[in-house]
């Protein structure tokens, strides 16, 4: 709790879950959230009908006025946002490049919420981005935003591990929940202090979180199953992990796991077999370097997702097929 001291006056812009996780702690905090940024209503859904972000949702059930610019870059919608008199913006995942007017118009300016170690994972999808690098740590970081990419300095950063099966889905709910604790103690100290440390980001070990595509979802079976384990761990459940069965059909990968070490092969005719193949009704896959990878749950084009059994017993695989 903030000791005798005024609480600030927050806006906060994001746009997703991971956001909407930050806006809650916020708001049941000592602190004013005085006005939400937001990306605006997409299309969503058979019938495109608008949604609105999770962020967004949040704020309308909470009474706080919501904005969504398509571009913060005009005069009149920078001169609206400095009309809101912040002490400080909290960013998160919020989808709109800040320019030097909206960063300095906060009395502490705006500190964002990057999921990741910085340097490590600058940029758009750096949780999906760790656990395809098979990283061994990753966390959060509290920024103090400049005109850089994740670049300005460093407030707070707290490491966590990753589960040897950890998913995008479940490390996004860890850092969420995480990065919404390390606000609270920064705009509690803010509060008290009127002035945060910073200290300026690592030049070395820089990696750049690319923005997703589609066809990033791809296995490319001469990988090994590790390889590709971590892909369909970190991809599900978008951009999604696919391939194609012999027949050309796209089917999903939801869930699968490397093999034992210990060698399927008994002959060289086996040691021979192409990447892509599956082996067994157990649903073996040969993979790159010698490697198995275990399918568990799939998802044929245009049916709901079903255990490798029902994929096998549908017809929507073959023992002995190859995938590409």
């Amino acid at each position: 709790m903030i000791n005798e001291t005024k609480p600030l006056r927050v806006g906060f812009m994001g746009t997703p879950d991971f956001a909407a996780s930050a806006l809650k702690t916020i708001d049941a905090s000592a602190h004013d959230v005085v006005c939400v940024y937001t990306q605006p209503p997409r299309p969503k859904g058979r019938g495109h009908r608008l949604q609105p972000s999770p962020v967004h949702q949040y704020a309308d059930e909470r009474g706080i006025p919501v904005f969504h610019p398509k571009s913060l870059k005009s005069a009149d919608v920078q001169a609206e946002f400095t009309a809101h008199n912040l002490d400080v913006a909290i960013v998160a995942a919020y989808g709109l490049i800040l320019p030097k007017a909206i960063l300095n118009a906060p009395k502490y300016g705006c500190i964002n919420i990057h999921a990741s170690l910085l340097p490590r994972w600058r940029g758009a999808s750096p949780i999906q981005r760790a656990i395809w690098a098979g990283d061994k740590q990753s966390g959060v970081t509290l920024i103090q935003m400049n005109e850089g990419l994740d670049t300005g300095p460093e407030i707070m950063k707290t490491a966590l591990d990753l589960d040897l099966r950890e998913t995008t889905t479940s490390l996004h709910d860890r850092l969420a929940a995480l990065g919404a604790d390390m606000v609270i103690e920064t705009l509690d100290k803010l509060a008290i202090k009127g002035h945060l440390t910073a200290k300026e980001q690592e030049n070395s070990g820089v990696e750049y979180a690319h923005l997703l595509k589609k066809d990033d979802g791809r296995v490319d079976w001469p990988q090994s199953a590790t390889q590709i384990d971590r892909q369909i761990r970190a991809l599900n459940p978008w951009p999604g992990v696919w391939t194609k069965t012999a027949d050309g059909q796209r089917l999903k990968i939801l869930t699968a796991q490397p093999a034992d070490a210990s060698p399927l092969d008994t002959t060289q005719a086996e040691k021979n077999r192409p990447v892509g193949m599956l082996i067994d009704k157990t649903g073996h896959v040969q993979c790159g370097q010698g490697t198995i990878l275990c399918l568990q749950r799939v998802q044929p084009a245009g049916k709901q997702a079903m255990d490798l059994p029902a994929a096998l017993n549908g017809g929507y695989l073959k023992i002995g097929e190859v995938l590409a």
